[in-house]
């Protein structure tokens, strides 16, 4: 496998239509730069309480440059690995930076981002063994946290727009799989998955989408991976599923391996596809530059 270009096999695209404009597969240098020259948007703390786990829960919040409360916004939920927390994504990828300097650009469809706790369990820290078994089960229990008490939190206290094609799944490694799982268990609820280096919590093809027709409904599917991380196979199981039933998606290999520097690239990439209608001649010429 060549390490030297950015390589993207299976892509299918039909029926799936992001604004004409510009995008890198590699972003520029700068991207995670803060630039104080321009105006940035808002990350708060935030603490709701979660009947699925019996405790209040926390969570960070990014609003975007100029948020006001007079305008509904979409909403992407942005989950961290089995080694973080809340704060994982904010501390090593710098979201509200690359997203700053997007909008700055005009890159951006206006959108809140949530950066939960995806370890749903009363110690909820990333501390001591992180594989134990209760702690890799929170995560799977998080779906419920998310489904009934985060969003409900949030669409009660922030001016977001409730339908499932204003929601978006977005996350690496194990919230890769956490995305997967549950956007395509719930594709009444969520429009947009964004699943960055897969982790082996992923579900086999087969119970992610036992009916793959369905799938169609979304309105983007975004897998990506390092060509030298070791969990690619996690991400190529889905892709294949999805390319033998003619699903559209795609599938995004770039170099890398399992580390934050995919992953900044991944969310640079997904953020401006996100919420807009989508071109298939942009894309098309997205997916073969070089």
């Amino acid at each position: 496998m060549k390490k030297t270009a950015i390589l993207v096999l299976g892509i299918l695209w039909s029926g799936m239509f992001v604004s004409a404009q510009s995008i890198d597969k590699q972003a520029p240098q700068g991207f995670d730069v803060e630039n104080t020259s321009i105006t940035h948007g808002k990350i708060d703390s935030i603490s709701y309480a979660s009947k699925t786990v019996g405790v209040a829960r926390k969570a960070l919040i990014y609003t975007p440059p100029g948020f006001t409360k007079n305008k509904k916004y979409p909403v992407l939920y942005l989950f961290h690995g089995i080694g973080g927390d809340e704060k994982e994504w904010f501390a090593h990828g710098k979201p509200n930076v690359i997203l700053d300097n997007l909008y700055a650009q005009g890159k951006l469809e206006p959108m809140i981002v949530v950066l939960p706790n995806g370890r749903a369990m009363k110690n909820d820290r990333a501390t001591g063994d992180i594989f134990a078994k209760d702690k890799v089960e929170a995560f799977t229990t998080f779906e419920k946290d998310l489904l009934t008490d985060l969003i409900p939190f949030v669409e009660k206290h922030y001016p977001v727009k409730k339908d499932r094609e204003n929601r978006a799944l977005a996350g690496l490694s194990m919230g890769g799989g956490q995305t997967q799982n549950f956007a395509f268990a719930n594709m009444d609820k969520f429009a947009w998955l964004g699943a960055f280096s897969s982790a082996p919590n992923t579900k086999d093809p087969k119970q992610l989408l036992p009916n793959p027709q369905e799938a169609k409904k979304m309105k983007l599917i975004f897998l990506s991976c390092g060509d030298a991380d070791n969990l690619l196979i996690y991400t190529t199981k889905t892709h294949n599923y999805l390319k033998e039933n003619n699903i559209p998606h795609i599938f995004y290999l770039e170099p890398g391996g399992h580390d934050f520097k995919v992953w900044k690239n991944d969310l640079y990439i997904f953020s401006q596809l996100l919420f807009k209608p989508v071109d298939q001649k942009e894309i098309n010429q997205f997916l073969e530059k070089k």
